[in-house]
């Protein structure tokens, strides 16, 4: 049996990735968990793996191409075993393809270009138009098999999430919304009584009363529109798609377009001897997103020091145990209790913004990201529930973490997740530097080179030689004020003083 190996979901924020390597060749026999090729998203690398054992009959990719989620990347021959999954019936009828949910961050794209014209006969997975957004530009593929029948977008128009793209004949979804004329006089009679019955808050009615499918009504609610305000020009003034996508077109505004460099070319070869330098897909995509944080975000930056003296002894001590263990106790674990103990204490550091700008989402959960210098670019694996765990577990897991980030084998939900972000240069040095705040977060915690000074004491009056830790937090200005800013740096001081707080 042919088995296609489509490529998954890479996880949150992470929209395609780059094929870097293809290992395996045409007829080459795999077993289960055997790497078939590696990608190179925005974030890392990774290696996509055999689910199960067989021969490799077809590769659909080449280094170099961009693949997204559910992307054909090859076909293999596995033994034969009785296939559960059920086909759908090609039926002539028309099927809608609406724009999906294009990621965290994305809330619409231009069109660029349409691809196929009324009459064309597509297979499935077919480019159907291109779209660009604020981020990236990405390919829409058909669904299934079928022919064009309607387009109903043109380059330059702007669409969001859910917006009707085109009309295909041919297989259509196992399940179709079916219009109000559609449904037995008897079901509309009673979903009239139900819709009597519900608060005029309610998206399904509002006070005025309308007429719409479970389809538009279903949309609406996703968009958070009240379909009271639409006027509808179906039937008896019944709302159709069409009505519901025109009034978003409509209230669509163009995304603000990050900046750019310069387009106009320099020659920099006339001063002197030059060496050009091909940037990496994580150099060129951090920049991006660093670049667009710090225009979104209304930074703030707060200093302080730490007298970490008694933290440091203490931490020689537990690093003895896990040399026994052959674990490395850096002073980063202590770090990661430190802050998760201030992100209980001051929960708004530990939250995000809704897509609206307009609520506030506290997590009760505690994961921080660890910035990681590798080769290829700066990586931030989110190490998971770190106020559930002690001094050993994390150095274990930092150091785990740390070493498969620089070989490129992180998993994608490795990635994904942080409520906050930790950025240590100690171990380079310098005295004070201001982190980028790391979107959807809203506070990152910067470390510098710790060194003893001489710090006075009034009670005895004489100076005492102390183990000082400078640091820094970026916050997001609309979520954090000053004073709460200070507080954190503060608390943050106090903790890192006292030893006991780290005594598992």
């Amino acid at each position: 049996m042919i088995k296609e190996i489509l490529l998954p979901d890479l996880g949150e924020g992470i929209e395609g990735a780059d094929v870097s390597e293809v290992v395996v060749s045409v007829g080459d026999s795999i077993s289960k968990d055997e790497t078939l090729l590696v990608l190179e998203s925005d974030k890392a690398s990774m290696e996509i793996p055999a689910e199960e054992p067989g021969v490799i009959k077809e590769i659909l990719v080449s280094p170099g191409d961009n693949v997204v989620a559910g992307a054909l990347l090859m076909k293999m021959e596995i033994s034969e075993k009785n296939d559960s999954k059920k086909t759908n019936e090609t039926k002539n009828t028309l099927s809608d393809l609406l724009l999906p949910d294009l990621g965290e961050g994305i809330e619409g794209a231009d069109v660029s270009e349409v691809v196929v014209s009324v009459g064309d006969s597509v297979s499935k997975d077919d480019t159907l138009l291109v779209l660009e957004s604020d981020k990236a530009s990405m390919e829409i593929p058909a669904e299934e098999p079928g022919v064009i029948k309607e387009i109903l977008v043109s380059p330059g128009d702007n669409v969001v999430a859910g917006a009707l793209l085109m009309r295909i004949q041919g297989q259509a979804s196992s399940y179709e919304e079916p219009y109000l004329e559609d449904i037995p006089k008897e079901t509309v009679k009673e979903t009239v009584k139900e819709t009597e019955k519900k608060s005029p808050l309610d998206p399904e009615v509002s006070s005025e009363g309308f007429f719409a499918s479970p389809g538009v009504r279903r949309l609406a609610r996703e968009l958070e529109i009240d379909l009271g305000i639409i006027d509808g020009s179906g039937r008896k003034g019944r709302i159709t798609k069409d009505d519901l996508h025109n009034y978003i077109k409509s209230r669509m505004s163009m995304g603000s377009k990050v900046a750019t460099a310069p387009k106009k070319e320099i020659d920099f070869s006339k001063w002197g001897e030059v060496e050009t330098q091909k940037l990496t897909k994580i150099n060129k995509i951090t920049a991006t997103r660093l670049q667009q944080a710090w225009q979104e975000i209304p930074h703030v930056t707060q200093h302080d020091n730490a007298d970490i003296t008694d933290l440091s002894a203490f931490r020689k001590k537990i690093k003895k145990s896990g040399d026994k263990e052959g674990v490395k106790v850096t002073f980063l674990p202590f770090l990661l209790r430190a802050v998760s103990i201030v992100l209980k204490e001051m929960p708004r550091f530990n939250s995000s913004l809704d897509h609206k700008g307009e609520n506030l989402i506290l997590k009760k959960y505690i994961n921080i990201g660890v910035a990681v210098d590798t080769a290829s670019g700066l990586v931030v694996p989110s190490i998971k529930n770190v106020d559930q765990k002690s001094i050993i577990q994390l150095s274990k897991e930092l150091m785990d973490i740390s070493s498969r980030a620089k070989e490129k084998k992180l998993k994608p939900n490795e990635l994904t997740g942080s409520t906050f972000t930790i950025s240590s240069l100690g171990g380079i040095g310098g005295t004070s530097f201001s982190p980028i705040v790391n979107p959807p977060e809203v506070a990152i915690l910067g470390v510098s080179k710790s060194e003893w000074k001489p710090v006075y004491y009034k009670e005895t009056r004489s100076f005492e030689p102390r183990y000082i830790m400078p640091f820094c937090v970026s916050y997001d200005h609309r979520v954090v004020d000053g004073a709460a800013g200070a507080s954190f740096t503060s608390r943050l001081a106090d903790i890192l003083r006292e030893k006991e707080n780290f005594q598992d």
